[in-house]
């Protein structure tokens, strides 16, 4: 291999090559010996038969997967609805009421967008896990601020 020439990649690669075909005992094994356009008018010729059926026998014996059966795709369990957006259920599920302590709001907040965040559920509930996440927060904001109270207890949210 000459060094210090500039040469283009596939001088390169023809080089290497030789010397490999050299290395191996003379070897008349040349790569480059495929005439690409013989191999279209080949093709084109119509000698070539390949019809649907051949390539289907051909796919079955190399395909590794079990074929899915329409049964067993519609045996899947169907996608579990979305939770409620009820505030009062979302109050009930946050475990908030009028003895819990400030400090422990962040943690609730915390605990619930962890298991709600619609960034953590599937596609198809995402949306309703945002409305979730607002819900909360709205409860837990003004339980911050001291004006949240469960619905029962005389007085109306504010």
């Amino acid at each position: 291999m000459a060094i210090g020439r500039r040469r283009d990649f596939a001088a390169l690669l023809d080089e290497l090559i030789s010397e490999d075909i050299e290395h191996a005992g003379g070897a008349s094994a040349s790569l480059n010996s495929l005439d690409y356009l013989s191999v279209a008018e080949e093709l084109h010729s119509g000698r070539i038969n390949f019809t649907d059926r051949r390539a289907q026998v051909e796919y079955g014996e190399h395909q590794t997967a079990e074929p899915v059966e329409p049964e067993a795709a519609a045996a899947e369990p169907p996608p579990a609805p979305p939770l409620t957006t009820d505030p009062d259920e979302i109050a009930r599920e946050l475990g908030l009421g009028e003895t819990i302590e400030p400090r422990s709001l962040d943690r609730l907040r915390r605990d619930f967008a962890f298991r709600n965040h619609p960034d953590r559920v599937p596609a198809h509930l995402r949306a309703n896990a945002m409305m979730r996440m607002q819900v909360a927060n709205m409860l837990i904001d003004e339980a911050k601020r001291g004006r949240f109270r469960p619905r029962g207890s005389g007085e109306a949210r504010a």
